[in-house]
């Protein structure tokens, strides 16, 4: 039995692995899907204050209040960001780190370094106009793949504001190395247009590396065939 603990990007809640949630627990294992400050049900706690940190924060209680251990990490999209920052404070609790078309970052890097100026910029406008200068109305559903009409408007009614800092936050790393075996998902299909990159380190580092032909938004349009990618990983 494995330990997953599933963390999702921006904009969405946990309210998003709940197609992929049911298909873990049949296998025989155990989940938990945080929901970072802010977001989904937890987005009256939203504040200018909702940092990089605070994220990383919100899953580290979680592994630590449920006393988890050999843990398969899981973050989407920007929540690459978040699980590298779990993963830099406590990887003794870890057995497997998988980036889910997320972001790869090194030390000292932003999503707004990861993201390059001229998307940043773009967000940070959306900011001013729509979310009083410090956070970021959602992008729609259609920008991270989700083309079915019936998970558009599924999506669209639960996304929500996003704390502009967090994208902002540099992220500060202890350690020169992280142990912990990880794994990359790609989404293909149409591809983002932003984790090229780290695919490609992800290869020359000899992760595992795997592709779905789907969009970003993989445990919305692809939840079975995501299943059994992180289902693999513990047989």
């Amino acid at each position: 039995m494995a330990d997953f603990v599933l963390v999702h990007g921006g904009w969405i809640g946990a309210w998003c692995w709940s197609r992929v949630t049911p298909l873990l627990l049949q296998a025989g294992h155990r989940v938990f899907t945080p929901t970072l400050t802010g977001l989904g049900e937890r987005a009256h706690l939203l504040t200018r204050e909702v940092g990089l940190s605070t994220h990383i924060q919100d899953v580290v209680a979680v592994i630590e209040s449920e006393e988890l251990q050999r843990i398969v990490l899981v973050g989407q999209s920007y929540a690459g960001v978040v699980i590298t920052g779990v993963a830099d404070r406590m990887p003794e609790r870890l057995s497997h780190l998988v980036y889910l078309d997320a972001f790869v970052p090194g030390n000292g890097q932003s999503i707004a370094d990861l993201v390059g100026p001229q998307m940043i910029a773009s967000l940070q406008e959306a900011g001013k106009s729509a979310g009083e200068g410090w956070r970021v109305p959602p992008l729609p559903p259609q920008a991270c793949g989700v083309s079915e009409e019936r998970d558009v408007c599924w999506m669209s009614r639960r996304m929500g504001f996003h704390p502009l800092k967090t994208m902002l936050d540099p992220l500060h790393l202890t350690r020169q190395n992280c142990p912990v075996p990880k794994t990359f998902i790609y989404c293909n299909k149409p591809a983002m247009g932003f984790f090229e990159s780290f695919v490609q380190k992800a290869r020359a580092e000899k992760w595992n590396v795997h592709e779905l032909a789907t969009g970003h938004t993989a445990m919305v349009t692809a939840p079975a065939e995501l299943s059994r990618i992180l289902l693999s990983i513990v047989d």
